[in-house]
Parts: structure tokens; sequence; C-alpha cells
């Protein structure tokens, strides 16, 4: 069983092709994707706010995430089921992955450099600390290459 945490971004658009490509290679294979909204609206603004829209909004920003992934696979063929949350991502990416016993979690990355990973942190870096089970990171797209444009006057 796979689980693939998608954002809706380029990068966990390339996990879910590196995951099509495997669907070539096996019979069988178990797809669950699943997104995490982390949660913007502060525990103080909850009182005023009525949770029914807060709810809605997570669940269309979790659809609108889901999207691109959804459509790849249905035109691939793969059967898959998709699973909505909110919270902090690693945390729930892993409590998904253990609910549904998964052997694996795929997931894209967005390609920070090592400094920018340290500063910013990032959710790939937790997830593989935290997972129980083997992460594959699928690399972002080609690097922007400053090396022309930093010159020495």
């Amino acid at each position: 069983m796979r689980t693939i945490a998608v954002d809706g971004s380029e990068c966990s658009d390339r996990a879910v092709e590196e995951l099509i490509k495997r669907a070539k290679s096996t019979d069988r294979l178990d797809v669950h994707l699943l997104n995490v909204q982390a949660r913007i609206f502060p525990e103080e603004a909850m009182v005023y706010l009525d949770t029914a829209k807060i709810d809605t909004y997570y669940y269309e920003q979790g659809n609108k995430a889901l999207a691109a992934a959804e459509r790849r696979l249905k035109s691939s063929g793969i059967a898959y089921s998709a699973h909505r949350t909110t919270g902090a991502v690693a945390e729930n990416i892993i409590a998904k992955a253990r609910e549904l016993r998964a052997d694996e979690i795929l997931m894209g990355t967005h390609g920070h450099s090592k400094i920018a990973s340290m500063l910013l942190g990032s959710v790939a870096t937790k997830v593989l600390h935290l997972s129980d089970v083997p992460v594959t990171l699928v690399r972002a797209g080609q690097q922007v290459d400053f090396s022309g444009r930093l010159q020495a006057t």
C-alpha cells in the first residue's frame, strides 16, 4: 500500500508521476492520496468563526490540492482513495500512513537548499524522521541556475 502526500504543487505532481511509472510494473497497487491542510486560523479566532464554514474552507482547499493527482491517476487507470485532514502536516501524514498500514510514503520535495531547509524547516525532513516505513522523496524539477548571474565586477 502506498500513501502519497500531495499539496497540489508541481513537486507533488512529480511524486504521482513516479507512482504511475511504478504501477506499470506491478499487478496490484493500493494507493491512498493524502492532503493535509495546515491550520491557518488562530484558536482565538475560532471562537468567533462558524466552524461549518471553516471545515468547508479546509475541505475545498484539500479538493483543490488533490485535483491534479486524482486526474492523473484516473487517466492512468489506477484506483485510489483520497483523504483530507487538517493540522500539523508531517505529523498527520505519519498518523494517516500508520492508520492505513502503509508500506511506503511517497512525496515530492520542494527542492530547497540544505540551508533553506534548515531555516524554513521541511515537511519531508520531518516525515523522514518520524516514519516507521520507507519514505520515497521525489525531487522537484530542474533547479534554477543562478551561476550566470553572479559575477564579480
